[in-house]
């Protein structure tokens, strides 16, 4: 039997999580709730259920927040991290999946752990951790990989200016069928012309104020 139901207490999990991350750095804060939303309208435009795109939402809310893990000095660097700290930098997938696993006892948890693991996988194998290919990558983490991949270009860094939309799209181009899976780009490519930006300061306020009306 598959249980897809989302427990009452998932907001108040993702709230209390989230809040940690946002003391340690409120640039991740606004990222994961950026792509949290993202994922659930790219789930949308997809044709996906109710239940996958809440697990998928939440999957973009928590595929990042192993980040409070790791130090400030690496976090933070204004600059190329070294070798040693990208292997650092690298860990936090499996942090993130570390911070939800106690609640792994409640079935809706157990399923954003693909999403939030394998986030950094590449459709030709090349990503991390595992150097998973094609579909078997879970299709949540394939998802979140794309828009993911959209927000941090898209948003200043202290190693980097953010690239403009028509770069971010003709990257997405160019990486369709190696970096990401060209079916999903191809959903994302079309339905992206109908959103509202997500991007803009007052946009993410309104990202972070959706995410937690239900807490509030």
């Amino acid at each position: 039997m598959i249980h897809t139901e989302v427990p009452d207490l998932a907001v108040n999990i993702a709230q209390a999580l989230l809040t940690a991350v946002k003391h340690k750095d409120p640039f991740t804060f606004e990222h994961c709730c950026r792509v949290g939303r993202a994922a659930r309208k790219l789930g949308e435009a997809m044709s996906l259920s109710e239940f996958e795109k809440t697990v998928l939402e939440y999957s973009g809310l928590f595929h990042d927040i192993g980040k409070i893990g790791i130090s400030d000095s690496i976090l933070l660097k204004p600059g190329r991290l070294e070798k040693d700290e990208i292997v650092i930098m690298k860990s936090h997938a499996e942090m993130s999946v570390e911070m939800i696993e106690p609640f792994s006892n409640l079935p809706f948890f157990r399923f954003l752990i693909p999403g939030v693991r394998y986030h950094h996988e590449k459709f030709d194998g090349s990503g991390y951790p595992f150097n998973l290919a094609g579909e078997k990558i879970p299709l949540t983490a394939r998802i979140v990989a794309i828009v993911d991949t959209v927000d941090a270009m898209m948003n200043t860094r202290p190693y980097r200016k953010a690239l403009s939309f028509d770069t971010v799209i003709k990257e997405l181009k160019d990486f369709s069928g190696t970096q990401f899976d060209k079916n999903i780009v191809s959903v994302y490519l079309e339905a992206v012309k109908h959103w509202d930006s997500i991007n803009s300061p007052a946009a993410s306020e309104k990202v972070v104020s959706e995410i937690f009306k239900k807490a509030a």
